[in-house]
């Protein structure tokens, strides 16, 4: 990549991450479910920590399969545990399995979680244009808005702030900053 990438990847770990994925418009529930998943587990907790254990959770998380980890019993809880590929968190993992069945019934009623979280974002990417990591916000309207109606339908782990995140890294917000070359190509997309 040609160009000055947003701040916060400065790490090689980070850049294929930043250059690839993030802002990327998600309209694929799977999708969704993964960075639902990934997201809460991030709390309290930088992102780079998960992305090194974005396989762990691939693998304990059914490949991010909702239907399956809806299922997921007391013996899967206890096995996801202790195993050391993710955060291993009982609150969080629960979370995992609640946000699944949760997801499932978004799905039965909406068709998508995606119609569900592009209409609560206005029905495109919300195009901030900040010149510093400074100016981007932990929260937005946005994110509180989802983050209202997610908790209303029985998820966990689904804070404001935790859905902000959400929203940057599925494209419901493109908050690159207009210095990077990844700002207009996401738009493109």
């Amino acid at each position: 990549m040609t160009g000055a990438r947003c701040p916060w990847a400065t790490k090689e770990e980070m850049w294929r991450y930043h250059d690839l994925e993030w802002g990327v418009p998600v309209h694929d529930d799977r999708r969704h479910f993964e960075f639902l998943v990934l997201e809460g587990a991030q709390a309290g907790l930088s992102w780079s920590t998960i992305l090194k254990r974005r396989d762990g959770y691939r693998q304990a998380f059914a490949q991010f399969d909702p239907e399956k980890v809806a299922r997921f019993g007391a013996r899967d809880v206890a096995r996801c545990l202790k195993d050391p590929g993710i955060i291993r968190n009982r609150l969080k993992v629960e979370s995992c399995v609640k946000n699944a069945q949760a997801f499932l019934e978004v799905q039965e009623e909406r068709g998508t979680f995606d119609a569900l979280i592009w209409e609560l974002v206005g029905g495109k990417t919300v195009l901030n244009r900040w010149k510093s990591g400074s100016q981007i916000p932990a929260t937005s309207p946005e994110s509180d808005a989802v983050s209202k109606e997610l908790k209303r339908r029985g998820f966990t782990f689904v804070g404001s702030t935790i859905m902000y995140a959400h929203l940057q890294a599925c494209g419901l917000v493109n908050d690159h900053l207009v210095s990077c070359p990844r700002w207009k190509a996401v738009q493109k997309r």
